[in-house]
């Protein structure tokens, strides 16, 4: 099971959270979350010390942002993965993708998040499959963009006939172990882990979630 731990931006807790060897960490760059980046110094800490990743890879949350904005943070964070979290289309999904196809910037893997809610329609995943190797599906009808920490209903994943494998998102918290384990879907990949295991936004607690990975496998 893969393990996304999102919205870390103080250094020393990303060092933590990169010793438990969870898959990818999430840097946010929306400038109204609480987790955003801003203008700090973190980008020229994780090009000094790209070394301590040892194959963790490195995801930038956006929400409609511009493109130019997205290929400038891919370059000076030294991303691997871009997670479009907002109301990005196909297109504009296609578009980032034959931008890296055609040019020598730095290039990164597309992830597209949903919000799901009792209305959601599973469907409208499908023009997005030929640019996004990933999906998240996270928690709909909030009013922020992610780390909310409220939890929508898993068994609407049953509505999901795509191929494209996922991350599950959404107010997973470090009494969810046991229920994440017992997600079962040919798609389901691993999990999204944010709000819930915080000390404040943007410091994860790493005891939680060594606790957490030790029960969900």
């Amino acid at each position: 099971m893969k393990v996304k731990v999102c919205g870390l931006r103080d250094p020393e807790n990303i060092v933590e959270v990169l010793g438990l060897g969870v898959d990818y960490v999430g840097f946010i760059f929306h400038n109204r979350s609480k987790r955003f980046v801003g203008k700090s110094e973190l980008s020229k800490w994780l090009q000094k010390n790209k070394d301590q990743f040892n194959g963790t890879k490195k995801v930038g949350v956006f929400v409609n942002a511009e493109v130019d904005y997205i290929l400038n943070m891919v370059h000076d964070y030294q991303l691997d993965y871009v997670q479009l979290h907002g109301n990005e289309s196909p297109g504009y999904c296609r578009e980032l993708k034959l931008l890296w196809s055609v040019s020598t910037l730095r290039k990164a893997t597309l992830i597209k998040a949903f919000s799901v809610d009792a209305d959601f329609s599973f469907d409208m995943t499908n023009t997005y499959a030929d640019s996004c190797p990933l999906f998240i599906f996270d928690t709909g009808g909030q009013k922020d963009h992610g780390g909310t920490g409220v939890k929508w209903d898993w068994s609407k994943l049953s509505e999901y006939q795509g191929l494209t494998p996922f991350l599950l998102s959404g107010g997973i918290g470090p009494e969810d172990a046991a229920e994440v384990a017992k997600v079962n879907h040919p798609q389901f990949a691993g999990v999204d882990l944010n709000s819930r295991f915080e000390v404040e936004p943007g410091v994860k607690d790493v005891i939680k979630l060594k606790r957490f990975l030790v029960e969900v496998q």
